[in-house]
């Protein structure tokens, strides 16, 4: 079965991008001296997916940033509003988690959920997520748009790996 797999840079504060939708500040520290020896390897993450389930404002946001990286996935995209289409680009509304895991039961590579708390936080709610994987950037922005919001029921979580790479945290977590 395909998991749907959460996986986002946060602030230490818990912003997933600017107040403008912006991802310049997704940097290390320049300092590798508490590195660990393995490292998460994104491309291999992106290779382990077929499927990239996104809000519009994410969309808009990728499309605007010119990510060809995700041009040969197919792309959901959660929304009510008429978007101009992409490349592999299908457009959904409605029941979104009821819809995604209906697709995780069919045969493929796992769904990767990229988002903000407007698409997550459904899946959250209804305990959807198999994998979240979750780089912690140092860096405090004060403002932005959240990777959760609130008002979740208590899921509990299994650390399976920790990676440091250049001050940039990630930690991957399954559900217990």
């Amino acid at each position: 079965m395909r998991k749907i797999v959460l996986n986002l840079a946060m602030s230490l504060d818990g912003y997933i991008c600017d107040e403008a939708g912006g991802f310049d500040w997704i940097l290390g520290q320049d300092d590798r001296t508490l590195d660990t020896d393995n490292k998460f390897d994104f491309d291999a993450f992106l290779d382990s997916v077929d499927t990239i389930v996104m809000g519009s404002l994410a969309y808009e946001d990728c499309i605007l940033s010119g990510l060809e990286s995700f041009d040969n996935h197919h792309k959901i995209v959660a929304t009510t509003r008429q978007l101009t289409p992409f490349k592999n680009t299908e457009f959904i509304s409605g029941d979104i988690v009821s819809q995604i895991k209906e697709l995780s039961g069919e045969v493929g590579k796992d769904i990767w959920l990229f988002g903000g708390s407007g698409l997550t936080d459904h899946f959250v709610k209804a305990d959807a997520i198999d994998q979240y994987i979750i780089a912690i950037i140092p860096t405090i922005l004060g403002e932005g748009r959240r990777l959760f919001n609130s008002n979740y029921g208590k899921i509990d979580l299994h650390l399976d790996q920790v990676n440091l790479d250049d001050g940039i945290t990630i930690l991957t977590y399954t559900k217990r």
